[in-house]
C-alpha cells in the first residue's frame, strides 16, 4: 500500500476541487488549495490479517467448565471426520478482534457514509425500523431446523410476502427459496427448462439481449443451455427483427429486463411476447429494475411467465457485501408445478407448513428455505409502504434520475453533455448511461478515471463500462432516496472534474487521493492475483 502523494493535491487557484467537505457531499470551497490528508494515516498503515494479530495462548473468551456428564467424541463423530490436530485459529484478545474489523470497516465506503449511485444495484437507504423488525428475538433466534407447527409466525410472515410479491409482479405463485438475483435467475431457467422437457421437448437456447446484465448469459451456461444474443435497436430497446429472425422452435425463453439496463421501458413489449409466446417459449423478467415500475406496471401483465425480484434491491434489505441476498421467483399457473420444494402452503384451517409433495418439482435450490431474515425487512418494507407508497418510491427514483440527467445535461461551463451524452434516448427511467467516449477524446481522462475522483469528493463512483454496446459507460441510478441537494452535488462534482481535466488530466489520472487505498495495478492483481494467506 503506498503513501499517500499530496502532490496532486493542491488544486489550480482557478479550480475549485480536490478537498470534500465537511460533509462529505463535494468539493470544499472554503480551501481549494490544501491537502487532503485524512486519510494519510490509513494509507500509511500496513495492512494486516487477524492471523498476523496476537500471541500464542492469548484468548478472547474462556467457555465455562463443562455443567453436563462428559461424553467420548469417538460415540458421536466417525474417526474419518474428527480433526487429527487443532484448527489454526487467530488467537487475538477481544479488543484485538474489535479494533481489526473496526479499522477494516473504516476503510470502506458504504451507504450510510454518502451517495452510492451505482447503476443497475439499486442502493437505496435501508430503514433502521426494518433492522428492528428483524433483530426482534422471535425473529433472529428461529432455528432454520423448527418444525413447521412452531414456526407459525414465521411461516405466515413467508407467505404473506409471497402474496404481497405475487400482487406486485401480476404471477400467482411465488417461491422464496433463492438466495439472491442470480440464484432466482437459475431457478427461473431451470423451471423454464422443466416446463418445456414435462412437455416432450428438447430445447437448448435461450435468447438474451446484448445490454443483458452478465449474469444472464452465466445462469443459461450453468442450466446447460445454450445463449443466443439479440441486438439492441437504435432506440435502446429490443431490435425485433433480430428477434423475430431468432425466435424458433428451439427457444426456450427470451431472458428480458425492462425497463432494460440503459434505463429505458421498452415500448414494443407486447409484441416481444406474442413473438417470443409464438414459437411456444416462454418470457423470463429479470427484476433488477423492478425499482422503477413497482405500483406502476405489472411482468404478468406485460405477458410475462417468470419473474424474479431482487430483494436486496427493490425491498431495502442490505446488499451485506456480497451476501446473504434474496431472490424470489413468481411464475403463470402453467410453470407452478416445477417450482422449487419445499413450497410454502396454507392449509384449510389456517395454519401454515412447508409443501413437498411436488412430483414434478425443480428440486431444492439450498438447504433452508431462504434467508429469513431478508424476508421479515422486505415484508416490513411492504407493509410500511403499502401500495400507494410502493408506487411513489418508483415515480420519485423516475423522478431523481430524470431530474439529475437534467442538471448534467444543464450545465453549460463546462458543457457536461458534450463530454458525457446520454447513450439511448432523451428521458430515462430510474437509471441512465452516459458515454465517456467524446470526453475521452476531448479532455484525455477515461470513465475510469472520472469514476476514480469522484471518491475524493465524497462518492461512490457510478457503475463502469456497462452495459458494454455503450463506448466508456457511465451508468448512473441515484434512487427515490437521495435528497435534491445530493443530485446537485454530485453533479456540481462531475462538472468539477471535467473542468479540472480541461486544466490538467493527470489530476484524474491519478486519483483517488484520500481513500485509505491508492488506485491498485489492475493488471498485476490479473496476473499475479494473492488468494491465500499464509498461516505462518
Amino acid at each position: 500500500m503506498s503513501p499517500i502523494d499530496e502532490s496532486h493535491l493542491h488544486a489550480d487557484p482557478g479550480i475549485e476541487a480536490h478537498a470534500p467537505s465537511a460533509n462529505g457531499i463535494g468539493p470544499s470551497a472554503a480551501a481549494p488549495s490544501a491537502p487532503v490528508s485524512s486519510a494519510a494515516p490509513l494509507q500509511r498503515q500496513h495492512a494486516t490479517t487477524i492471523f498476523q494479530k496476537g500471541a500464542p495462548g492469548r484468548r478472547a473468551f474462556l467457555c465455562p467448565a463443562l455443567d453436563v456428564p462428559e461424553v467420548d467424541p469417538e460415540t458421536l463423530l466417525p474417526a474419518r471426520f474428527r480433526r487429527s490436530e487443532g484448527p489454526r485459529l487467530p488467537e487475538v484478545s477481544e479488543p484485538e478482534i474489535v479494533r481489526h474489523y473496526v479499522g477494516i470497516s473504516k476503510r470502506n465506503f458504504d451507504l450510510d457514509s454518502g451517495f452510492y449511485p451505482l447503476g443497475s444495484c439499486t442502493m437505496k437507504h435501508n430503514p433502521r425500523l426494518h433492522e428492528r423488525a428483524a433483530a426482534l428475538p422471535g425473529h433472529a433466534r428461529l432455528h432454520p431446523l423448527q418444525d413447521p407447527e412452531r414456526a407459525q409466525g414465521a411461516l405466515e410472515l413467508m407467505w404473506n410476502l409471497q402474496e404481497a410479491l405475487a400482487e406486485i409482479s401480476g404471477l400467482p405463485h411465488v417461491s422464496l427459496q433463492p438466495s439472491a438475483g442470480s440464484h432466482g435467475e437459475l431457478a427461473g431457467v431451470l423451471l423454464s427448462r422443466a416446463y418445456h422437457e414435462d412437455r416432450g421437448e428438447s430445447r437448448h437456447k435461450v435468447l438474451t439481449p446484448d445490454t443483458a446484465h452478465g449474469t444472464n448469459p452465466a445462469t443459461v451456461t450453468m442450466a446447460g443451455l445454450e445463449v443466443v444474443k439479440v441486438a439492441t435497436n437504435a432506440d435502446g430497446g429490443v431490435d425485433i427483427e433480430d428477434l423475430r429472425a431468432k425466435a424458433d422452435g428451439d427457444v426456450a425463453c427470451l431472458m428480458l429486463t425492462n425497463p432494460n439496463t440503459l434505463g429505458l421501458f421498452d415500448p414494443n413489449i407486447a409484441e416481444i411476447a406474442e413473438i417470443v409466446h409464438g414459437v411456444g417459449a416462454t418470457l423470463y423478467y429479470d427484476g433488477a429494475n423492478l425499482n422503477a415500475v413497482m405500483g406502476l406496471s405489472r411482468p404478468g401483465d406485460m405477458g410475462f411467465d417468470i419473474v424474479h425480484f431482487n430483494l436486496h434491491k427493490s425491498f431495502t434489505q442490505p446488499h451485506g457485501g456480497g451476501g446473504p441476498g434474496s431472490g424470489p421467483i413468481a411464475v403463470s399457473g402453467r410453470v407452478a408445478p416445477y417450482l422449487p420444494v419445499p413450497v410454502v402452503a396454507r392449509r384449510e384451517d389456517g395454519s401454515f407448513d412447508l409443501d413437498h409433495d411436488r412430483p414434478k418439482s425443480i428440486g431444492r435450490l439450498r438447504g433452508f428455505h431462504g434467508n429469513y431474515g431478508c424476508f421479515v425487512r422486505s415484508y416490513a418494507y411492504i407493509c410500511s409502504l403499502g401500495g400507494d407508497g410502493l408506487k411513489d418510491a418508483s415515480e420519485t427514483a423516475v423522478l431523481n434520475a430524470n431530474y439529475l440527467l437534467a442538471r448534467l445535461r444543464n450545465c453549460a461551463h463546462p458543457p457536461v453533455a458534450e463530454y458525457l451524452p446520454l447513450a439511448y434516448g432523451d428521458l430515462c427511467m430510474h437509471e441512465f448511461v452516459l458515454s465517456g467516449g467524446p470526453m475521452k477524446k476531448t479532455l484525455e481522462i477515461k470513465t475510469l478515471d472520472l469514476a476514480k475522483r469522484l471518491l475524493d469528493f465524497g462518492f461512490h463512483p457510478p457503475t463502469v463500462y456497462f452495459p458494454l454496446l455503450v463506448d466508456e459507460a457511465l451508468m448512473v441510478e441515484p434512487t427515490e432516496t437521495e435528497t435534491k441537494e445530493t443530485l446537485d452535488a454530485f453533479a456540481d462534482a462531475i462538472a468539477a472534474i471535467l473542468k479540472e481535466a480541461a486544466q490538467d488530466p493527470e489530476i484524474a489520472r491519478g486519483a483517488p487521493y484520500t481513500t485509505p487505498v491508492r488506485r491498485l495495478d489492475e493488471v498485476a492483481a490479473a496476473k499475479r492475483p494473492v488468494i491465500r494467506q499464509a498461516l505462518s
